[in-house]
């Protein structure tokens, strides 16, 4: 088992690849698509993915593993295609979305807790039987004037952990995404603080997978980059947001984990290509570094594709080019004029 595991770990971390999250819910893909005036209906979300994982050029060259939503896993292309067969002929792995949703904690300080481990060894099985090959488990920890507090992190690190044993015991590779978020509120944050938090919070989410029995071979972490809250005053450089953050990930990360997929977290397409590229340019970092974004790869195609098929090809062209930037960022080969002169 712990061999299989690594394997799938370890193929999801190919060098150039990363992670297209397609995993939002029914209500944020609704969002997305109100911005571009388009209705939230079932057939529309086909339509959209199925631009997505029928884009060759971008599937075949630099996504490694998809994740996905339980609609999705199941659901089938305009010509009965199911979208798993679609991404095994692509040679990616499918994975899967299990955490119910972030819902408030107790109390004053506007924190939340993931919920979704009632019921979770069952699904994990079903899920396993239609091919998931990992799973993704995501907990958000606020910033403000009082918050995180020592219970939220606690409370998020062992549900982060009771949920990847259960993913192993599955069979499944768990994506561990504990997100310390950017834009929340009031989102003032510094660099430093936003880099202390995220320290204790790897700290207590390593503590909890130790305890739990987790293989930290046999998973993969997506954190959060150290960035300032997006209403900071703090305007770090490209450089200083990658060296921080490696820092703190060296720091707090064991060199068993077998690669690192980052979270783009409110950044611009462009700034998190750019972050990601920094990172990879740094020498000495004991695990691969790649991009698991959902956002920051599919915003020009979204608009390029507003619900039209006849618009596949463009769109499709349009992811090809932003999943091929963040191959080279994973290389540590971007530039902005290679981003340009595409």
């Amino acid at each position: 088992m712990t061999k299989s595991l690594n394997a799938i770990a370890q193929k999801l971390m190919t060098p150039g690849m990363g992670i297209l999250a397609a995993d939002e819910s029914e209500g944020t893909i609704g969002k997305r698509f109100a911005k571009i005036n388009l209705p939230n209906t079932l057939e529309l979300r086909r339509d959209y993915r199925e631009m997505l994982f029928g884009s060759s050029e971008a599937m075949k060259n630099y996504i490694s593993g998809v994740i996905l939503t339980e609609e999705t896993l199941k659901q089938e292309a305009a010509d009965g295609t199911p979208f798993r067969a679609i991404l095994a002929d692509a040679d990616v792995i499918p994975g899967i979305k299990v955490d119910r949703g972030a819902f408030p904690m107790p109390g004053e300080s506007g924190e939340k807790i993931t919920e979704g481990l009632d019921g979770l060894r069952q699904r994990l099985a079903h899920y396993a039987e239609l091919g998931a090959g990992f799973a993704k488990w995501r907990a958000v920890i606020t910033i403000n004037d009082i918050a995180p507090t020592r219970n939220n992190i606690r409370a998020n690190a062992h549900v982060l952990a009771r949920y990847a044993m259960l993913c192993q015991e599955a069979g499944i590779v768990p994506i561990v995404e504990p997100e310390v978020v950017g834009d929340g509120e009031p989102g003032n944050h510094s660099l430093e603080r936003c880099a202390q938090v995220t320290g204790d919070v790897l700290e207590n989410v390593f503590k909890e997978l130790r305890l739990a029995g987790v293989d930290l071979a046999g998973m993969l972490l997506k954190p959060n980059m150290i960035l300032p809250g997006i209403n900071s005053r703090d305007r770090p450089t490209v450089d200083e947001v990658a060296r921080r953050t490696v820092e703190v990930l060296k720091e707090h990360v064991p060199a068993a984990v077998p690669g690192i997929a980052f979270l783009s977290g409110g950044q611009t397409d462009e700034e998190a290509t750019a972050h990601l590229s920094a990172m990879n340019r740094i020498a000495g970092k004991p695990w691969p570094m790649t991009f698991s974004y959902g956002r920051a790869l599919q915003n020009v195609a979204l608009r390029t594709w507003a619900g039209r098929r006849e618009n596949f090809p463009t769109a499709r062209q349009a992811f090809a080019h932003r999943a091929h930037m963040n191959s080279l960022a994973a290389l540590g080969e971007w530039s902005n004029d290679l981003d340009r002169a595409a």
